[in-house]
């Protein structure tokens, strides 16, 4: 029997995905979430301001809080939260962003948090992007589910 929470999904009231991939899979015991950035329902983005010349101002922290908060959503469509991330995966344009990063990440996360890696990489899929996420989770719904079958049997 599969759980209701199992499968891919796109969550309403996020930025669609830029392509044919869903925010979201969960797996029995995990929750794979798709690389998320800071970009709103309206393709704006968080952490990106431009003045009347169009000279722009990107703003790592804010990009950084925007992405946990919008993984923080996915996550809570599935019944998950961001204490049940087992290991998140950052990709930032500059490693020179990450001391901002990382003050903004100590407050969603300790030493007792998920296992990390952070790299950076050329280029994001959108230039005013700093910065992109994505994490695994485990889903808390996976040992009721075993629990609840193995009752059954």
């Amino acid at each position: 029997m599969t759980d209701r929470h199992d499968g891919s999904r796109t969550i309403d009231g996020l930025a669609r995905p830029r392509g044919r991939f869903p925010h979201v899979k969960v797996a029995g015991e995990l929750v794979f979430v798709s690389g998320t950035s800071s970009r709103r329902p309206d393709n704006s983005f968080a952490g990106v301001e431009a003045d009347e010349l169009g000279t722009t101002s990107l703003d790592i922290r804010e990009q950084t809080r925007a992405v946990i908060v919008n993984i923080q959503r996915i996550l809570r469509e599935v019944g998950a939260s961001l204490s049940d991330v087992l290991q998140v995966t950052t990709y930032l344009t500059s490693m020179n962003d990450f001391g901002g990063y990382n003050e903004v990440y100590a407050e969603f996360f300790d030493e007792n948090g998920p296992t990390r890696t952070t790299v950076a990489v050329h280029q994001l899929p959108h230039p005013h992007l700093l910065i992109e996420m994505q994490v695994i989770a485990r889903n808390p719904h996976a040992h009721a589910h075993a629990t609840d079958e193995g009752e059954r049997s």
